[in-house]
Order: structure tokens, then C-alpha cells, then sequence
């Protein structure tokens, strides 16, 4: 019997499965934040007192709400990679085990 680790392709399936909601989720929430940002830009150029397109966006890049804004979006692209790499890794799995199996019936194969 070969030394290498057992790998459960059940095991990475169910974690496949659990992954892809919180996955989409993550993502849809990136999506969002990004989207959003545009929009609380606008917002903050609006309420600005500045009178030049240019002075509008530098009080809406320097707002507090804007930072705490990229604060947020930084989180929710951290959360959807880690799902991401989560998800990557299960797939993988199955893959290695997919390929164990192969290069065993193949073994079996050229014993028989």
C-alpha cells in the first residue's frame, strides 16, 4: 500500500457543497462594496462645499465614511478569497484523489 495520505472525496464534496453559499455571499457582498463606493463618492461630492469637480473629490476620498467604507471592502475581499481558496482546495482534492485512483486501477491493471 502506497504511503500517501487517504484523501475522502466525500469529505471535500461536502465541504464543496457548505462553501458555495457562503462563497456566493462573500462575493455578492465584494460586489456591493465596490458598487457602493462609487455612489457614496457621489454623495460625498454632492454634500461637499467645494465648488471644482477636483476639491469635491478630494473631500469625498478624505471622509471618514469613505475610509470606514474601504475598511469594509478590504474585509468583504478578504472573506470572498478565503472562501475562494477554501474552495480551491476542496476541488483540488477531489482532483488528487480522482488521480490516485487512476494510477491505482492502472497498477492493478499491469499486476493482473
Amino acid at each position: 500500500m502506497s504511503d500517501r495520505r487517504k484523501i475522502d472525496p466525500q469529505t471535500s464534496l461536502q465541504a464543496m457543497h457548505d462553501t458555495g453559499p457562503k462563497l456566493a455571499a462573500a462575493r455578492a457582498e465584494r460586489v456591493y462594496m465596490e458598487e457602493y463606493r462609487k455612489s457614496l463618492k457621489a454623495l460625498l461630492m454632492k454634500a461637499s462645499p467645494q465648488s471644482s469637480a477636483a476639491m469635491q473629490e478630494r473631500d469625498a476620498y478624505a471622509d471618514e465614511s469613505y475610509l470606514l467604507h474601504l475598511q469594509g471592502l478590504r474585509q468583504a475581499v478578504e472573506r470572498e478569497e478565503a472562501l475562494r481558496w477554501k474552495m480551491v482546495t476542496a476541488q483540488t482534492a477531489v482532483d488528487v484523489w480522482r488521480s490516485q485512483e487512476s494510477s491505482a486501477r492502472a497498477m492493478d491493471r499491469a499486476a493482473a
